[in-house]
C-alpha cells in the first residue's frame, strides 16, 4: 500500500499538526506501508529563514521519505507551486492521500488534483471545523469554503478527527438534516461519484512516544507549574496570567515555566512576556520560548503540574506528551480529550473563567501525593490509548477499509 501524507510544513515550530505527521509516517513504515511526505521548507512566517533542507528529492528517514518543496511564489501561506506540479505528475503512484490541513492553498489545491487522478483522499482538519477557529476570518473562510473546501470535504474518502469531541462540534458546510455529507457532484467531470457514497467519519487520535520520557520525580518542595504549547490566543493565557497571580496571592508558592513561541504572531508573544514581567508572576516564572528534544524532556521530567486552558483544542497533543511523561494535568474543558483525563483521573478539568481556574491550579498545588497518583494514571492511559503501534494499526485499517469499498 502506498500512501501519501500531505501537509503545508512539517517544522515543529508548527506544533502538534506536524508532530502528528512525522509519528504518523514513522509506524505506519514500521507495519510496511510505504509512505511519502511531501511538504513545504516552511519554518514559520515570512520573517523566518526556510528549513535548510535538499529540496525536490527524497529523503529517506525512519523508514519513509519526505520530499521538501520551495515556499513560492506565497511563502507567507505556506504555498507551493512546484509541490503541486509534483502531485500532478505523480498521483497515480499512490494508492490513498492523507492530506492533513484546512484553508492552506496548498492542502486545497492538493485536494482538487486528488480528485482530477481519482486518488482517495482523506482530509484531517486540524480542528479547523471547530466553530471558535472559523471565528477567526470569518467573512473569508466562508467564501474560501464555498468555493473551494467544501467541494473538497465532499469529495474525500473521509475525515480525519481526533477526538470524538472534534468530530461532533466541527461544521462540516452543507450537511444534510441526518448530518452526512450530500453526494458531491464533481465539477471535473474526472472522478464520477458513486451514487451511495459519502464520507466516513474517523475518530483515530494523536500518538505519542511514552518511552521517551524518564522515570516520574517525586514532588518537588516548590512545585513546578509548566505551560508548553504555542505562544498564541487560543491557549487562554490571557485566563492563565491572572489565575497565577491570584494563587501568589492567596499565599501559595510554585514556579512557573512558559515553554513556546509563536512565529507568526511575534506580537503576541511579546505581549504575553511583557505582561508576566510586569505582574507579580514575574519572579517566580522561567520563560524559555521554543523547546524541543533534550530540553523538552528535561522540563518535562521536572514539571509537577502541566496546565493549558486553551479556548479550544481538537485534541491537545501537549497534554497527552505530559501524561506520557507521567505529568499530571489541568485543563480546560474545551480542550477535547478533557473527557479522557477525568475518565483516567490524569488530571483536573475546569471551565474557562479565571476564578475555576485558578481553583483548579490550586487543588492541585496543594495535592501533592494526588498529583503523583494522577500523573501515573495518565501515563498508563498514554500508553495504553495513546501508543503509535496502536494508532497505527487503526489508521491502516481505515485505509484498507476505504479502498476496500472503491473497488
Amino acid at each position: 500500500m502506498r500512501i501519501i501524507q500531505i501537509i503545508p510544513s512539517i517544522s515543529l515550530v508548527y506544533g502538534g499538526p506536524s508532530q502528528m505527521v512525522l509519528g504518523l509516517s514513522a509506524a505506519l513504515a514500521s507495519q510496511g506501508i510505504d509512505v511519502t511526505i511531501i511538504t513545504t521548507d516552511s519554518n514559520g512566517d515570512i520573517g523566518q529563514p526556510p528549513l535548510d533542507v535538499p529540496l525536490n528529492q527524497p529523503i529517506k528517514q525512519n523508514g519513509y521519505q519526505i520530499i521538501y518543496f520551495r515556499c513560492s511564489p506565497f511563502r507567507r501561506y505556506k504555498f507551493s507551486l512546484s509541490l503541486l506540479q509534483w502531485l500532478n505528475q505523480n498521483a497515480r503512484q499512490f494508492d490513498l492521500a492523507h492530506i492533513h490541513a484546512l484553508f492552506s492553498p496548498v492542502t486545497t489545491f492538493a485536494a482538487t488534483i486528488a480528485r482530477y487522478h481519482k486518488l482517495p483522499y482523506i482530509i484531517r482538519p486540524c480542528g479547523m471545523l471547530d466553530p471558535a477557529d472559523l471565528q477567526k476570518k470569518k467573512r473569508l473562510k466562508q467564501i474560501y469554503a464555498a468555493l473551494l473546501e467544501r467541494p473538497n470535504l465532499a469529495g474525500a474518502a473521509a475525515i480525519h478527527f481526533t477526538s470524538k469531541q472534534e468530530a461532533k462540534i466541527s461544521e462540516r458546510f452543507g450537511l444534510d438534516s441526518t448530518g452526512k455529507m450530500p453526494v458531491p457532484q464533481d465539477s471535473t467531470g474526472k472522478m464520477p461519484v458513486p451514487q451511495d457514497f459519502l464520507p466516513l467519519d474517523l475518530v483515530i487520535p494523536l500518538g505519542v512516544t511514552a518511552d521517551l520520557y524518564p522515570e516520574i520525580l517525586p514532588p518537588s518542595e516548590t512545585p513546578i507549574i509548566l505551560f508548553m504549547s504555542r505562544i498564541e490566543q487560543k491557549k487562554g493565557l490571557d485566563l492563565l496570567i491572572p489565575a497565577l497571580e491570584s494563587i501568589l496571592g492567596d499565599g501559595i508558592k510554585f514556579y512557573f515555566i512558559l515553554a513556546g513561541s509563536n512565529p507568526q504572531d511575534a506580537d503576541y508573544e511579546t505581549k504575553i512576556t511583557e505582561k508576566i514581567a510586569n505582574s507579580s508572576l514575574g519572579k517566580f516564572t522561567t520563560i524559555t520560548g521554543f523547546v524541543s528534544g533534550d530540553l523538552k524532556a528535561e522540563l518535562l521530567s521536572k514539571a509537577d503540574l502541566f496546565v493549558l486552558p486553551s479556548y479550544y483544542e481538537n485534541f491537545g497533543i501537549a497534554v497527552a506528551e505530559a501524561m506520557a511523561a507521567g505529568v499530571p494535568v489541568a485543563i480546560s474543558d474545551r480542550v477535547h480529550i478533557s473527557a479522557d483525563i477525568q475518565q483516567a483521573e490524569a488530571g483536573w478539568v475546569a471551565p474557562l473563567e479565571v476564578g475555576a481556574i485558578a481553583s483548579m491550579i490550586e487543588s492541585a498545588l496543594l495535592a501533592p501525593q494526588e498529583r503523583q497518583r494522577r500523573g501515573l494514571n495518565g501515563q498508563a492511559y498514554a500508553k495504553k490509548y495513546y501508543n503509535w503501534e496502536d494508532i497505527a494499526r487503526q489508521t491502516i485499517d481505515a485505509y484498507q477499509h476505504i479502498l476496500s469499498s472503491l473497488n
